[in-house]
C-alpha cells in the first residue's frame, strides 16, 4: 500500500519553509516543507565521496531560483549530521530514531514497526505507545541492502530499476537464502546454470533482502511479532519487488511512503517545524558565495589511543573533528560542568575519607568496590574512632584492574567484582597487616521490599578473594560475617571479632565508635538526598530533563559507570540517582519476591518518576544477573 505525501508548487510558493537532511552513508536526501507539511523541493543524490559538496549545490540552486522563499528552520540527521551541522551552521541535529519515527507516524500515527532499509544498513524501530520500544540493525555487514542488489543487477547488465520491475514478473523466484554477497554470487551463477530467468533471479535477490532483515537482523520468529500496523522507508523499498517480497512473508499489506527513500529528511523538516525559532541560524546565499571547505588529516596525541583524525575546517571559523574515540579533541569545555550531576557529588563526599596513620592501633587495608562504594563512611568512621590507621585503595582503573586479573576465578563474575581483585593486590603492595572485607547478607532495611539481601556476589565475595589470592594468606584478613541491619546486636557482634585479631580492645569503645559510625552513615546518606532535591529543583526551574541513573553504589565508579553520568550532563540534562528518589515513596506491591535492597531502589524509582514528565531512568547494569532480569 502507498501513501502520497502531500505536495506544492515551490515555484508559487511564499513565505517560511522548513529544510530536512539526511546523510548517509552512500546518499543525501533533502526536503523542504512549507508550514503545512507540504512538499515543496526534494533532492536524492549519491553523495560522491563530499556530501557538503551536495548540500552546498542544493542550497545554491534554492537561493538562486526560489527568493520568495525563506528558511525558517533546518535539521539534519543520518551518517554525516555532524559535519553537515557545522559546515551550514543547520539549527538541529537529530539522531535518525527520532528522525524517521517522526516521519513515519506523519503517514501512520498508530504505527508499531518501521523498518529501513538503506543502501548500506537496516534499521528497524519496535514501536510502543507511540515510542521507540526496540532498535535492531544490521551489524558488521552490509549485505541485505541497497547496495547488494545494486551489484548484482549491474553484474548481470541492468540498472537497478529495470532489474527491479522484472522481479515483479517472476513466475517461480530462485530461494537464494540469506547469505553474504561473496556466496551469494556463486548461488546467483548456479541458478543461471539452471536455466533461472532474470526475472526469477531478481525476485530471489529481494527475497533473499526481506529474509536478511527479518531473520538475521530483527530474528523474528513469526510475522505476527512485529504487529500489524508497519510501515517500510529506505531507497531500497522503493523497489517494488522487495516491497511485494515483503509483504508476502509478512502476509499483511504494509504503508510504503511515495517518499520512502526521503523519510530521514522528512521527518528532520518536520521537527524543524515543531522546533524551530522565527530565524534560522542557517548559512544565508551570501556567505554561501564566500564558503569553503579544507581537510586536514593529523593524529591526535591527547593520549595513548593516537586517534587519526579529519579535521574539517569551514567558512566562519566553524570545525568539524571525525575518527575520535574520545571528546577530547572536540570539546569546547576543558571539563563537563557537573555541578548537577549526583554521580559526581557522590565521588566527591567519598574522597574526604583519606587515608590516615596511627600511633595507637595498626593501619587496616580496605578495599575501595563493589558496596564499600555506600559503606566506606561507616568503616571508615568506625575504625578512626577505635584509633586504627586506614588505608583505602585507590579508584578503580584499567591498569588496577590488570594487576589482579591473574587470580580471578571466573569469567562469568560481573566486572565490578573482578575488579575487586586489583583492589586487594593493591592494598597487599602497601604493606599494610590488615585487610578488613566482611560478608554481608543482608543490607540496611529501608522498608522497601520483602527483604533486605545483598545479591550473592557483593555478599560473598571476601570468600572468593580468600580462596583466590594466595598472598593474602600472609597477613590477616578480615573477612567475617557482619550485619549492619542489626543496630542493637552489632556492638557485641564486632567486640567479638575484632577480640579475635586485635588486643585491647574493649566493648564500651566498640559502642561509642558504633554510635558515631552510623551517625555518619546516614550523614552520608541524608546528604545525597539533600543535594539530589536541589538538583531536581534547580533543573525544574531550568526546564531541564532530569535523568535517574539507576544502579548500584559502584556504578559512581568512574571505570564501571565509563562516564555516562558525565555523557549525560554535557547533552545538559541533570542526573540524579535512584536512592535520591526511592525513599519518595512508600512500600508496595512488585508482583515479584522483592528482597533485594538495590532493587528495591530501582522498583521505588521507577515507581517515583512513573507520572513526572520531565524524568526518564536510565539503568545501568555491569552483569546480566538472574535478579536484573526482572
Amino acid at each position: 500500500m502507498q501513501n502520497k505525501v502531500k505536495t506544492s508548487d515551490i515555484k508559487f510558493y511564499k513565505g517560511r519553509v522548513y529544510f530536512g537532511l539526511d546523510v548517509g552513508s552512500t546518499t543525501v536526501k533533502a526536503v523542504i516543507l512549507n508550514e503545512d507539511c507540504e512538499l515543496l523541493d526534494s533532492m536524492y543524490s549519491p553523495n560522491k565521496g563530499n556530501p557538503v559538496e551536495i548540500v552546498k549545490k542544493f542550497l545554491e540552486r534554492l537561493y538562486l531560483e526560489f527568493p520568495n522563499i525563506k528558511i525558517a528552520a533546518s535539521a539534519v540527521t543520518g551518517y554525516g549530521e555532524d559535519l553537515i551541522k557545522s559546515a551550514f551552521n543547520v539549527d538541529f541535529g537529530i539522531v535518525e530514531t527520532v528522525a524517521h519515527l517522526t516521519a513515519a507516524q506523519k503517514f501512520m500515527p498508530d504505527v508499531e514497526f518501521i523498518i529501513d532499509i538503506g543502501g548500506q544498513d537496516i534499521k528497524c524501530f519496535k514501536v510502543r505507545n507511540g515510542l521507540i520500544d526496540n532498535i535492531f540493525l544490521n551489524e558488521a555487514c552490509s549485505s541485505g541492502c541497497g547496495s547488494f542488489l545494486q551489484t548484482f543487477a549491474n553484474a548481470l547488465g541492468y540498472s537497478i530499476e529495470d532489474f527491479a520491475k522484472l522481479g515483479l514478473f517472476a513466475k517461480q523466484p530462485v530461494d537464494l537464502g540469506s547469505r553474504c554477497t561473496v556466496f551469494m554470487n556463486s548461488s546467483v551463477k548456479q541458478a543461471q546454470k539452471d536455466g533461472a530467468t532474470i526475472e526469477d533471479i531478481s525476485a530471489g535477490l529481494s527475497l533473499s533482502v526481506v529474509k536478511n532483515a527479518l531473520y538475521k537482523v530483527i530474528r523474528t520468529s513469526g510475522s505476527n511479532e512485529l504487529g500489524k500496523r508497519i510501515v517500510v522507508q529506505g531507497g531500497t523499498f522503493l523497489n517494488d519487488a522487495v516491497l511485494r517480497a515483503f509483504e508476502l512473508e509478512m502476509r499483511t499489506q504494509v504503508v510504503r511512503p511515495d517518499i520512502s527513500g526521503l523519510m530521514g529528511a522528512y521527518g528532520a523538516a518536520i521537527f524543524a517545524q515543531k522546533h524551530g525559532t522565527k530565524n534560522s541560524s542557517l548559512i544565508n546565499s551570501d556567505d554561501l558565495q564566500n564558503f569553503y571547505h579544507e581537510v586536514k588529516p593529523t593524529v591526535c596525541k591527547g593520549c595513548s589511543n593516537n586517534c587519526k583524525l579529519n579535521v574539517n575546517t569551514f567558512s566562519g571559523d566553524r570545525r568539524c573533528i571525525s575518527g575520535n574515540k574520545c571528546e577530547r579533541p572536540i570539546s569546547s569545555k576543558s571539563s563537563v560542568d557537573d555541578n548537577l550531576n549526583i554521580y559526581a557529588y557522590k565521588l566527591k563526599l567519598l574522597s574526604q575519607y583519606k587515608n590516615v596513620g596511627s600511633n595507637k592501633r595498626d593501619i587496616i587495608g580496605i578495599p575501595f568496590g563493589l558496596n564499600m562504594y555506600e559503606l566506606l563512611p561507616f568503616w571508615y568512621t568506625f575504625f578512626t574512632e577505635l584509633g586504627f590507621g586506614i588505608r583505602i585503595s585507590s579508584l578503580s582503573s584499567r591498569e588496577l584492574y590488570i594487576r589482579g586479573q591473574n587470580t580471578i576465578p571466573s569469567d562469568t563474575v560481573c566486572f565490578p567484582a573482578k575488579l575487586v581483585h586489583g583492589h586487594i593486590d593493591e592494598l597487599l603492595s602497601t604493606g599494610v597487616k590488615y585487610i578488613f572485607y566482611p560478608c554481608m547478607s543482608y543490607n540496611f532495611d529501608e522498608g522497601l521490599g520483602d527483604n533486605h539481601y545483598n545479591c550473592p556476589v557483593v555478599a560473598y565475595y571476601p570468600e572468593v578473594i580468600a580462596a583466590n589470592v594466595k598472598k593474602i594468606e600472609k597477613i590477616t584478613f578480615i573477612k567475617d560475617y557482619v550485619g549492619l541491619h542489626r543496630k542493637n546486636d552489632f556492638p557485641k557482634k564486632m567486640y567479638d571479632i575484632l577480640c579475635k585479631y586485635f588486643d585491647n580492645i574493649s566493648l564500651k569503645d566498640v559502642k561509642l565508635a558504633t554510635m558515631s559510625a552510623y551517625k555518619e552513615y546516614y550523614s552520608y546518606i541524608d546528604a545525597i538526598k539533600i543535594r539530589g532535591d536541589e538538583i531536581i529543583k534547580a533543573a525544574q526551574d531550568e526546564c531541564r530533563e532530569i535523568i535517574v541513573l539507576a544502579g548500584r553504589p559502584y556504578h559512581v565508579d568512574p571505570e564501571i559507570n565509563h562516564s555516562i553520568d558525565k555523557i549525560i550532563s554535557s547533552f545538559g540534562a541533570a542526573v540524579i540517582s535512584e536512592d535520591v528518589v526511592s525513599g519518595k515513596v512508600d512500600k508496595f506491591s512488585t508482583t515479584v519476591l522483592n528482597q533485594w535492597t538495590y532493587h528495591s531502589r530501582l522498583y521505588s524509582a521507577a515507581k517515583y518518576i512513573s507520572d513526572k514528565k520531565n524524568m526518564n531512568l536510565v539503568q545501568l547494569v555491569s552483569f546480566g544477573c538472574g535478579v536484573d532480569a526482572i
